[in-house]
């Protein structure tokens, strides 16, 4: 039982109990605390909109003023272009520069359907339009596209011509032909669609009101009228289903084993009543399937579907699922049979919020699907293992002559093999995750992760994979898993990029390898990111190295894009590791210059000793050296040394708090100093003694100078105090404080220049109005 279950249970008891079952629960809640949260750093880069937009990476950004909604991108990396569906629109920008010009087509819902939207009391902005929602490739001069058409959808074809530089990009409406059971009637709804050798597959509802679900296979026009679907209002079938991916991925070498694979998540069968639970399911179906002879006409004969489990194993097998299914990801290998599947997963518990990444081989999938079959049996008709007799061939495998000449078709299986078909579509062995564990998770974050695209790179110390996560609120996190020696991972956030002006959640994903670009949508619009930003790491090799990003290594000048068939030998880069005194033999000469500051404070004052390292996955160290030649001692955050984010806050100076400070930052087992504070202490005697001379007849401690110089500490003080308090509240630099005070210092002088004219042509006024009597 997971911790939401037992969320459900505990709160279910009597009046009496629930102080009981409280405590126990939180009791159950601290232990899995560290299990579900996990340690998860910072990103080494953190860019905003504003940064990417001034940066010499910068990202472009592109959207249309009268559309919006920008659901469906489809990239052709050959002819450098990209579709986008969006609201009553279809544009083609180029794909190497969204700044480009855009090409648009006009294609809205028909009037009298607007209307009928209007007064089924949909709202008119965003839903009685025609959004598109469906973008794919039909040939090398057709792409097939379908909208909701105002609650009534509709598809069509774009036609590209055969001019791979300037495309025709016309849409062709006397091609137009019904949606249904191929797009969604809303806009909002969830819903996947894959189209392969000529028939559409699709997940989504075919009504007004969403409620009759179901997977597709529909004929495109000029193919066959033929049509097959799930079985409507059984919900061992379907149980209030949301889509989320589809693929078409072949089994073995013989074309009669492809089938289709259908991602979604629903309504569990297998919970009990008062517990409605959601559970993310894979179901397959077999592209040469045409339903049966005698039953189950026009109905899947082939459909079979498993749970697929993200969940984190806790302590006593009590496990924390991640049960919500968000996006799905299909990466291609060498072996085009055995793809890696990326999941992102979320969880909608009352106790925590969270996202997790789990990755699943097809192998663990096809496992489950050959495994034992669930069945109802029993006085309360509880789910179990079927161990009853399977009848031949087994229900779910597709017909081939080849295998078994009787059955050419699925409507020559025998009639015990459609009646099983009927009752038994779900397995029971879970499809369970590599290293049966996440390899990315967050929990108490401002934000859910909604989608996800992957990217495998071949760095100097073998292939990763580089996943980025589109969020809620409109970011993008780049991160890489690396395997450990103990079957776990180890999770490293390289950037984390705020691609919109606005918070505004991710609508979908597309990566271009051959472009080196990633494209976002979101309802605002559309925007264009370069994969890698390596010269920001850092201008030394200790930098790059350690940012164990597998696009970027040091080059023997600069940190700059790895090519892997690039032979020059100066190349180094660790992304396993991260390890600069492997690489960076010239450690010396490597690091940045050291910053040498001196620094005077005021006896029982406060002094501010400031440092920020580059990277966020940096952990600061201090050593302070108070007299030349002795050893330097570790300071640590004891009362009068505050350690705080930007620095180290030493209070109530003494005398013997003089000496040389340093500032070290260390990542993975490296340290290097980033600055050195050479500390000073004034004494109160200094400050208050009489003023004289000495011997020269300067001057001395103890002039007038020097009893100036107590108004200017004292005065250096108060500032220091609003410094200190505006850091904490703004967190701005020391630069960026004191380029404020001098503004601040430069318009009280402004007023106080204008206050004085104005007195000075005041009585002047004043003495031509009443002059002196001769």
């Amino acid at each position: 039982m997971g911790i939401v279950g037992l969320l459900i249970f505990l709160l279910k008891g009597t009046e009496h109990l629930k102080l009981f079952h409280m405590h126990l629960l939180l009791s159950v809640f601290q232990n899995l605390l560290p299990v579900i949260a996990g340690t998860h750093g910072a990103a080494r880069l953190q860019l905003s909109h504003t940064d990417l937009q001034t940066s010499n990476n910068s990202a472009a950004f592109w959207a249309y003023r009268e559309s919006s909604s920008y659901q469906a991108l489809l990239l052709d990396e050959d002819r450098g272009w990209l579709l986008v569906g969006a609201k009553d629109h279809i544009f083609m920008l180029r794909s190497d520069n969204l700044n480009e010009p855009a090409r648009k087509i006009y294609w809205p819902a028909a009037k009298e359907h607007i209307e009928h939207c209007k007064l089924a009391g949909k709202n008119a902005e965003t839903e009685c339009s025609n959004h598109v929602r469906l973008l794919q490739p039909f040939n090398k001069t057709h792409v097939y596209t379908c909208g909701t058409g105002a609650f009534h959808p509709l598809c069509t074809y774009i036609d590209l011509g055969h001019n791979l530089e300037e495309p025709t990009f016309r849409l062709l409406r006397h091609a137009v032909e019904s949606g249904r059971g191929k797009c969604p009637y809303s806009p909002l709804e969830p819903f996947t669609a894959k189209l392969t050798d000529g028939e559409l597959y699709a997940g989504t509802s075919v009504d007004f009101m969403g409620t009759n679900a179901a997977i597709f296979r529909s004929p495109v026009q000029g193919i066959s009228q033929h049509y097959i679907r799930t079985e409507a209002n059984q919900d061992q079938w379907l149980n209030e289903p949301e889509f989320i991916g589809s693929f078409s991925i072949p089994d073995t070498h013989s074309p009669d084993d492809d089938k289709v694979y259908f991602f979604f998540k629903e309504t569990a069968v297998e919970s009990i009543q008062w517990d409605k639970r959601i559970y993310t399911r894979v179901a397959r179906v077999c592209k040469n399937d045409v339903g049966g002879k005698r039953s189950l006409i026009n109905r899947w004969t082939t459909f079979l579907k498993a749970r697929l489990v993200c969940s984190v194993p806790g302590p006593d097998g009590m496990d924390t699922y991640f049960d919500e299914l968000e996006d799905i990801f299909l990466l291609e290998t060498k072996d085009s049979q055995n793809p890696l599947i990326y999941g992102v997963f979320s969880t909608s518990s009352a106790v925590f919020r969270g996202s997790a990444v789990c990755v699943y081989s097809m192998a663990s999938i096809r496992a489950a699907f050959s495994g034992p079959f669930s069945h109802k049996e029993g006085p309360d008709y509880r789910w179990v293992e079927y161990k009853g007799r399977i009848p031949y061939p087994r229900p779910g495998t597709c017909p081939s002559e080849t295998y078994d000449p009787l059955h050419k078709s699925t409507r020559d299986y025998p009639d015990d093999v459609i009646s099983f078909m009927r009752g038994h579509h779900l397995m029971w062995e879970p499809v369970l995750p590599l290293n049966r564990r996440p390899i990315f998770m967050r929990t108490g974050a401002p934000y859910l992760i909604k989608k996800v695209v992957v990217d495998r790179v071949e760095a100097e110390d073998g292939q990763y994979d580089v996943l980025y996560l589109g969020t809620d609120n409109g970011k993008v996190l780049k991160i890489i898993a690396i395997p450990k020696d103990n079957w776990e991972t180890e999770e490293i956030v390289l950037e984390e990029l705020g691609l919109f002006q606005k918070p505004t959640s991710v609508l979908s994903m597309v990566l271009s390898t051959k472009w080196q670009q990633l494209y976002v949508s979101s309802q605002s619009g559309v925007t264009q990111v370069s994969l890698h930003r390596c010269d920001l790491y850092g201008t030394v090799c200790a930098d790059c190295c350690l940012a164990r990003d597998p696009y970027c290594a040091w080059d023997g000048t600069s940190c700059s894009r790895y090519f892997p068939t690039n032979k020059r030998r100066a190349r180094r880069q660790d992304v396993k590791y991260g390890d600069p005194k492997s690489q960076c033999h010239d450690l010396g000469d490597g690091l940045d210059a050291v910053e040498d500051k001196v620094i005077y404070g005021v006896e029982t004052s406060s002094t501010f000793l400031e440092c920020v390292p580059k990277s966020q996955q940096t952990s600061i160290r201090w050593t302070v050296q108070h007299h030349p030649g002795k050893h330097s001692k570790e300071l640590k955050s004891v009362e009068r040394f505050v350690t705080m984010e930007r620095g180290i806050l030493i209070q109530r100076l003494e005398q013997g708090d003089a000496g040389l400070y340093s500032c070290l930052a260390e990542e993975h087992a490296f340290s290097h100093p980033i600055t050195h504070y050479t500390l000073h202490v004034i004494t109160q005697q200094q400050i208050t003694a009489h003023p004289g001379k000495d011997r020269s007849g300067e001057p001395g401690l103890g002039s007038t100078p020097m009893r100036h110089s107590s108004s200017a500490i004292e005065q250096i003080q108060r500032h220091y105090k609003d410094y200190v308090q505006l850091m904490s509240v703004s967190g701005l630099s020391a630069d960026e404080y004191c380029e404020q005070l001098w503004f601040r210092e430069k318009r009280k002088q402004k007023m106080r220049n204008l206050k004085w004219k104005q007195a000075v042509e005041n009585k002047k006024g004043r003495v031509r109005r009443h002059p002196a009597s001769v």
